[in-house]
């Protein structure tokens, strides 16, 4: 997982993967306060968005979830909540086996915890081997709406550059 903030991607982002730095750049231009919630094509690519607003809620009401195919990019336009995370490890209880048509595993708890808040215009970059809890209360008494935008990126599409990059698919279809 990296976390950041869409306004300091020219100065952060130079060693981000040029599809992952497309994609920020994107959600760091476009303004999504008429947009309805629900899913749309993201211009110029094959990626899905999902505008979403709703109250955070309490920590104990939010699942750990992992994802298997897609790396997610959570955006916060407007609001604040908690983003829990933890490394994938085989201590972690699956409360929900993974359904491959949502592409999602949910897990009891995340061990070690760590959290990080995202505000406005921040942005959590997440990869499969990163455990997330998204959507929690910064106070528990007191939920705060939030605009937030998922956009999936395809693990494959990235890998498969990795792998031409240093030279393995070649040799794999050799």
């Amino acid at each position: 997982m990296f976390i950041g903030n869409v306004d300091n991607i020219d100065k952060d982002g130079s060693d981000f993967h040029s599809i992952i730095y497309s994609v920020l750049d994107y959600l760091r231009t476009a303004d999504f306060k008429n947009v309805s919630d629900g899913s749309y094509p993201m211009p110029h690519t094959d990626f899905m968005l999902k505008v979403q607003r709703y109250k955070t809620r309490p920590l104990s009401d939010c699942r750990p979830e992992a994802h298997e195919k897609f790396i997610d990019v959570q955006y916060v336009a407007e609001g604040e909540e908690i983003l829990g995370w933890c490394p994938l490890s085989p201590d972690l209880k699956i409360v929900a086996p993974y359904d491959e048509k949502s592409d999602v595993v949910f897990y009891e708890k995340l061990m070690p915890e760590s959290s990080v808040i995202l505000g406005a215009r921040n942005y959590a970059v997440l990869f499969p081997l990163d455990v997330h809890r998204p959507c929690s209360s910064l106070d528990d008494d007191e939920p705060s709406d939030v605009t937030k935008i998922v956009v999936k990126i395809p693990v494959d599409l990235i890998l498969e550059e990795i792998l031409e990059f240093v030279g393995v698919k070649n040799f794999l279809s050799e």
